[in-house]
């Protein structure tokens, strides 16, 4: 869609040319969402891609992921033989409703910032324990653990002017056993609930919950749950009133089926035998 508000695009190419924001200011990266609709409130628009960020860095202890960094090239990554988690990022990449040109454009950054309940690229990062490096529009840097970035639906812990630089995804995260569930009501449907599972070599599992609840939610069991036990931690930490609703799934049913996948990752992780 043709934004035809806006009259300037600036093309930054450090974070000292970053200009101030003001009121009708936009970030641009993929865009996917930005020219989907109108903007009528824009009036300029101030383009990442000539900053360069590397879109995947592998350091000793994270992986680091560019904001700028497209779906596309997240799925296309070859991560270490070692990474047992690696699996999870072609499974939520696929959990986007969106075609392969969408793919190449939208940013792992994008996915974030809308903050949508089946944003998957927040299930991937929450779920491996990434954190996300702010850069603040007064000056400086803010890291928030992505399980607390968003705070419900569409909402996140961004000010006006704020820009996600990058999200670090420990290396011993990426090094855990993991489940992934995944279900929408219609065959091609946004995301109703969206479960991943990890389990360390210590023996914790870690289960996040998101696309059914209007944030991420992360619950750890530092000893082996049993399915009651799973059930009534879920039952205390996600109260009702979490639970999203929409065209895409009702309250109820996405409880349900939170439960029910739920146990599916506990039975993969444990073994049913723990039941």
């Amino acid at each position: 869609m043709d934004l035809n508000t806006i009259t300037t695009v600036a093309h930054p190419q450090t974070r000292a040319e970053l200009p101030a924001w003001t009121a009708g200011d936009a970030w641009l990266a993929g865009g996917t969402w930005l020219f989907s609709e109108p903007q009528v409130h824009l009036r300029r628009l101030i383009d990442l891609t000539d900053l360069k960020w590397p879109a995947l860095t592998i350091t000793d202890s994270h992986l680091s992921v560019a904001a700028t960094c497209t779906v596309a090239q997240l799925d296309g990554f070859v991560c270490p033989p070692d990474w047992l988690a690696a699996p999870l990022i072609g499974q939520c990449c696929r959990a986007f409703l969106a075609s392969f040109k969408i793919w190449k454009t939208a940013t792992v950054g994008g996915n974030l910032c809308m903050s949508l309940p089946a944003g998957p690229m927040i299930s991937l990062t929450a779920a491996l324990d990434g954190v996300c490096t702010i850069w603040k529009a007064s000056g400086g840097e803010q890291k928030i653990p992505i399980v607390d970035f968003v705070i419900g639906n569409q909402r996140n812990r961004l000010t006006p002017g704020d820009l996600i630089r990058q999200i670090d995804i420990p290396v011993a995260a990426l090094k855990r056993r993991t489940a992934f569930r995944q279900i929408s009501l219609a065959p091609v449907g946004r995301s109703a609930a969206l479960l991943i599972g990890s389990l360390d070599a210590g023996g914790t599992l870690t289960l996040t919950v998101t696309a059914s609840t209007v944030r991420p939610i992360q619950l750890p069991f530092s000893k082996a749950p049993d399915a009651s036990a799973l059930r009534d931690a879920i039952a205390q930490q996600i109260t009702d009133d979490l639970y999203h609703t929409d065209i895409h799934g009702k309250p109820l049913w996405r409880k349900h089926m939170t439960l029910r996948l739920a146990e599916e990752i506990r039975s993969e992780l444990l073994g049913a035998t723990s039941s």
